[in-house]
């Protein structure tokens, strides 16, 4: 344990001094090999055979799938259906960006692509209308992590691969609290507009409101089916999470080129490009985090934790707090998909020890990790949103803290102090 303690001190410095993230996961590998008696050779044969399973092949395409998405004009045209319904409402555009990015999670599988995809579009857009630049990017950035919980979520499939659990199970149990989340960002949102000066649309005469809802439901179809086919297919067994994937990146270029016309060759192939770096990148980090994940099991860390947590208190309360909290620490210090592989199987049997069913698990990971990504130092979709939004660091910390205290705090607490609201599904399913 005094050499994991040191290697996990390391890995946290070059973390800290913004080290890429392969690089990190790489010298805190290279620091156990030296210090323990694991084979650097057998777990590199290890990994190789882990890393070509077909189920982790869904996060790339699912990651492609959103670049589509947002390059073909897909988003754009659920956000202006949204609109129609919630528009003349004082603080309605702040409720359409939170489900735009809630069913572009359904599509995405991805925390990224709700800012990258809406962002451009809604943020000018709601600063038009009155809101503050630093108030609009906030709350953009914070539902687009809607992306890691409304199913299907690429964390969700690696978590589901780890822990050998059923992936469709997972999937169901992050809804609850991606629909409640959902619900509670909009919320805040509607009081928190009340303060802003902001410009309401005029309104129409009944026939053109319903003229306009007629044309944007028509236009928004194609979008919206979208969530339906690979939703609808994953869940009536018509293919796996993997093809659903590809289906969603496939389905989305006839979109783009044929039916809204907003895609061309360059621009996808601007896109693949983009793709291609982003999946490259995030493929040699999940290589070595499984390397440096299998090392700490095979050093009985897992083991370890569980009595050096059940020594600090045997009260149920008190492990499930001290756990969230680890959580929300790795959060805040890797990306979503590092976090699952590195403190899973690590943390997995203390949850099983207290009598925590692992779909319950997945969900107050999601949450937790989720959370994370919007806090710093990591804090990657926070800095993704700044740039977006083209707003500093002190405008939107104050929303994106608001948001976190009023609408991601109590959703994680009703998720871990009540199972149902992540086990109900996946019982109804007959996934438990």
């Amino acid at each position: 344990m005094f050499i994991v303690l040191l290697d996990v001190i390391l890995l946290m410095i070059l973390l800290f001094l913004s080290i890429p993230l392969p690089l990190c996961f790489g010298g805190a590998l290279l620091f156990i090999f030296l210090s323990g008696d694991i084979s650097m050779k057998s777990m590199m044969l290890w990994a190789f055979g882990e890393i070509k399973n077909p189920v982790l092949l869904a996060g790339p395409l699912f990651i492609l799938a959103g670049l589509y998405m947002g390059a073909s004009g897909v988003a754009e045209r659920i956000l202006n259906f949204v609109d129609c319904f919630v528009g003349r409402i004082k603080g309605g555009l702040g409720v359409v960006a939170c489900v735009t990015c809630a069913v572009i999670g359904a599509i995405s599988g991805s925390g990224f692509t709700g800012v990258a995809a809406t962002g451009p579009m809604l943020i000018p857009r709601m600063v038009e209308k009155g809101y503050p630049r630093g108030f609009a990017t906030g709350l953009i950035t914070c539902a687009s992590v809607l992306g890691m919980l409304i199913p299907p979520s690429g964390i969700m499939i690696i978590y589901g691969w780890i822990t050998q659990t059923s992936i469709l199970g997972c999937f169901l149990a992050t809804l609850g609290p991606g629909i409640a989340l959902t619900i509670a960002l909009s919320l805040v949102n509607l009081v928190w507009a009340r303060k802003f000066n902001i410009k309401l649309d005029p309104p129409l005469p009944t026939a053109q409101r319903r003229k306009r809802l007629v044309h944007r439901t028509w236009v928004a179809i194609p979008a919206l089916l979208l969530p339906i086919i690979i939703l609808g297919g994953i869940y009536s067994g018509i293919f796996t999470p993997t093809e659903a994937a590809a289906i969603a990146a496939v389905f989305t270029l006839p979109i783009g080129f044929f039916i809204y016309k907003d895609l061309n060759i360059k621009k996808l192939y601007s896109v693949a490009l983009d793709g291609a770096s982003s999946v490259g990148a995030i493929m040699v980090m999940i290589f070595f985090c499984l390397m440096l994940s299998q090392a700490y099991i095979m050093l009985q860390v897992p083991q370890q934790m569980v009595k050096i947590i059940t020594t600090i208190s045997q009260d149920r309360i008190i492990i499930l707090l001290i756990v969230n909290l680890l959580l929300f620490l790795v959060g805040m210090l890797v990306n979503d998909a590092t976090g699952v592989i590195l403190v899973v199987p690590l943390l997995l049997p203390i949850m099983t020890y207290i009598g925590i069913h692992p779909m319950h698990f997945a969900a107050i990971v999601g949450v937790n990790l989720g959370m994370g990504t919007l806090t710093p130092p990591y804090a990657s979709i926070l800095y993704l949103g700044m740039r977006v939004g083209k707003c500093e660091f002190s405008e939107i910390i104050g929303p994106a803290l608001v948001f976190i205290l009023f609408g991601y705090i109590p959703v994680l607490i009703l998720t871990i102090f009540w199972p149902e609201l992540s086990l109900f599904l996946p019982r109804l399913f007959g996934y438990l």
